[in-house]
């Protein structure tokens, strides 16, 4: 019997990795992990998409209007090619421009604690949510 395969989501982060996956029916995104972005990230990823599946990876890229390049997207694109090379799967970028203030208004309404709320890695994951709903919903059209 088939597999069903998942979507995984990143939100690519120099400290930590939000993600998120889809259902099997690819129409829900679901909060999934972070990974802290250190030397064991690519062995966790490899374990993640091994566990659930995965057939394609959506990788958050924050667009800008005046198309100049930042640090921050050079190391999302380098990301990207590790990627590609390390799990032979499709890349895709999607803008994530608003992912981060989505997510953060997400946690503020459905997290009550107020410490809990200040847990960086809960946005990151909601980012990942963010930008895997995007894809989702773009697909749809």
């Amino acid at each position: 019997m088939a597999k069903e395969t998942r979507i995984l989501a990143i939100d690519f982060g120099e400290k930590r990795i939000g993600t998120a996956i889809s259902d099997p029916l690819k129409i829900i995104a679901q909060p999934f992990e972070f990974i802290v972005n250190d030397q064991q990230c690519f062995p966790r990823l490899a374990a993640i998409i091994a566990e659930k599946h995965i057939e394609k990876i959506i990788l958050g890229f924050p667009y800008r209007g005046d198309g100049e390049e930042t640090i921050i997207t050079r190391k999302i694109k380098l990301f990207k090619i590790e990627l590609e090379k390390r799990f032979a799967l499709p890349v895709i970028f999607i803008d994530e421009s608003f992912s981060s203030s989505v997510a953060a208004d997400r946690v503020q309404q459905s997290v009550t604690k107020k410490m809990k709320r200040r847990d960086k890695s809960l946005l990151d994951i909601h980012a990942a949510v963010v930008i895997l709903e995007d894809y989702l919903r773009s697909c749809e059209q």
